[in-house]
């Protein structure tokens, strides 16, 4: 059922106490220019709760700071809008240059491949095709771990189920091995295949909390697409936790459209195997 077509009026005042404690939590920020944006994908969270006013989602989240609220929170905020085979020069610089660089270093110990803004599931999924495809998932100890703030997307990744335009990109030979039709709800989906999908350790994780970072920190770092709805305060600090943690030779690979260059960090950009990426040597 679809209740919510309304967006309620933000008034500036709310607006801006919303937005930092939703930048405070999640990094992410709304500029001035984006108050209706913010009202239109919070109206419904007001409607449905039968809140008189953004005033009391804001005191809600504030004073209770229930995780289950919060949650519902960053759902209703998160953007899952990938596919497969995005930016695909990255994942081949990896399957390339920087895995067989580990090999060589690192024979016997697993290398980790933490893909931080997983969304919906096809980047580590794209990840684990490139890996397979060069047979280093057989021939090296490989731990992918996808992680996302939103619940929501969370649970489509672990269906790994998907509609065409998740395919606008990938090679139609590899969506026809990897991929089996199924029935959906809107029209044909396809289910990957469950080795590729079992090869990945999806978890619940926030990017502005330390603990979580901590805690999935390993040598080669996904972060794409996601820099772009932070603040260059939170940019700032989700890659100098990322630095600390990171092992040396480290490589954080970022969006096509994002960049550190304004910001102060210990990451040196370097060219490997015709991809942009950031390394901690």
């Amino acid at each position: 059922m679809h209740f919510f077509s309304e967006t309620l009026n933000l008034p500036d005042s709310a607006f801006k106490l919303l937005r930092d404690l939703i930048h405070q939590r999640t990094g992410i920020f709304f500029e001035p220019g984006k108050k209706e944006l913010l009202a239109d994908k919070l109206s419904p969270l007001v409607i449905e709760r039968g809140f008189a006013s953004f005033m009391d989602l804001y005191y809600l989240l504030k004073y209770d700071n229930n995780e289950a609220d919060w949650r519902q929170m960053i759902d209703a905020l998160s953007v899952q809008e990938t596919y497969f085979w995005r930016e695909f020069d990255q994942v081949q610089a990896l399957v390339d240059e920087v895995v067989p660089q580990w090999a060589s270093m690192h024979p016997r110990q697993t290398l980790r491949i933490w893909s931080a803004a997983c969304a919906s599931g096809e980047e580590p999924l794209s990840i684990a095709l490139a890996l397979n495809e060069a047979r280093w998932l057989e021939r090296l100890p490989i731990e992918i771990i996808a992680s996302d703030a939103s619940q929501k997307a969370l649970t489509k990744a672990r269906q790994g189920v998907y509609g065409g335009r998740s395919f606008r990109s990938l090679p139609p030979k590899l969506k026809e091995k990897y991929f089996t039709a199924v029935p959906g709800s809107n029209g044909r989906q396809w289910r990957i295949d469950e080795k590729i999908h079992g090869r990945i350790r999806w978890q619940l994780a926030n990017l502005v909390d330390e603990a979580d970072v901590a805690e999935l920190a390993a040598p080669v770092i996904f972060c794409r697409n996601v820099f772009i709805y932070f603040s260059p305060e939170s940019v700032q600090n989700t890659v100098q936790r990322f630095f600390a943690r990171m092992p040396t030779p480290g490589y954080l690979f970022i969006g096509a459209s994002e960049s550190l260059f304004r910001l102060t960090t210990d990451f040196a950009l370097r060219e490997i195997g015709g991809a942009f990426v950031y390394v901690k040597s």
